[in-house]
């Protein structure tokens, strides 16, 4: 029985080394945008009752939407959130204050009435921080396939398959109906990286693979797609889109290896609407 003590903890190690080789765990986040969730953050304003509501729970370290330092002072990105209105068309900008003078845009929520009791809704995540522009959208579809967050690929949107072109009407989302009331005035946030308001307790950032499973808590019922629900939006973000220059100088190193690794793959499915899957592929380190 002694002799075969060491044949067999020679095959589990074997095996445990070729299961690690099969399955590898990034240890760290390939883009900054891996360190926020657009699905949560879309989550949060159907759960919000105003923008300002929204602005605090996108601040609230027990929502896990934010895990981003961009300015690397060993504490989470303050979020703000500033709103435009052209007509039926409402963006929701959420922008990241980096110091006294620099901010940086991580995402825009686009929004469109469509009629009386109808709207239209998608968030876009900010290239420079998600590697490319990310598009996601509601779906309801729970047959909808995820990722379970360990597949092995890591980077940019983590995205998956959408449903079958299903359009959500978000006109029940209460902060929905709050931005479209006759009395709504339009919510630009007058906090700075000087002043932050009363209530907000700033928080360490996570770990990656501490932080990474939580993320994938909000997918189940959001999609990323190839195209824009509220097309005009982008006409309405773009004179006032808002960029750092010292973010951008940190990151490009890892932003430019996700776009020289990714790999897209778009999915037609009925009724015209494109749907995307993106993995990236996973360098091994060398021993």
């Amino acid at each position: 029985m002694k002799h075969l003590l060491p044949g067999v903890l020679i095959f589990l190690t074997a095996s445990t080394l070729q299961a690690q080789t099969q399955h590898p765990v990034a240890d760290s986040a390939r883009v900054p945008g891996d360190n926020f969730s657009l699905q949560g953050a879309l989550e949060l304003f159907k759960k919000a009752g105003s923008p300002e509501d929204f602005e605090k729970l996108l601040n609230t370290e027990d929502s896990k939407v934010n895990n981003l330092d961009l300015n690397e002072d060993g504490n989470t990105d303050y979020i703000r959130v500033v709103n435009k209105r052209e007509n039926d068309v409402q963006i929701f900008v959420l922008q990241a204050l980096i110091a006294d003078n620099e901010s940086q845009d991580i995402a825009v929520i686009e929004l469109e009435k469509t009629g009386s009791e109808n709207a239209v809704i998608d968030i876009v995540g900010d290239e420079d921080i998600f590697g490319e522009e990310t598009i996601v959208e509601p779906d309801d579809s729970r047959a909808n396939a995820y990722s379970d967050g360990y597949s092995g690929l890591t980077g940019g949107p983590n995205t998956e398959n959408a449903n079958l072109g299903i359009v959500v009407n978000v006109w029940a989302w209460p902060c929905v109906r709050f931005v479209y009331a006759p009395s709504y005035v339009v919510w630009v946030s007058p906090f700075t990286w000087r002043a932050r308001p009363v209530w907000y307790r700033p928080w360490r950032p996570l770990a990656w693979h501490v932080y990474r499973p939580m993320r994938y808590r909000y997918r189940p019922h959001y999609a990323v797609v190839t195209t824009r629900r509220v097309v005009v939006a982008h006409s309405i973000y773009k004179p006032m889109r808002v960029t750092s220059v010292s973010v951008r100088t940190r990151h490009q190193v890892a932003v430019n290896n996700y776009r020289v690794t990714r790999k897209t793959t778009t999915v037609h499915g009925p009724r015209g609407r494109h749907y995307s899957k993106t993995t990236t592929t996973v360098r091994r380190r060398r021993r």
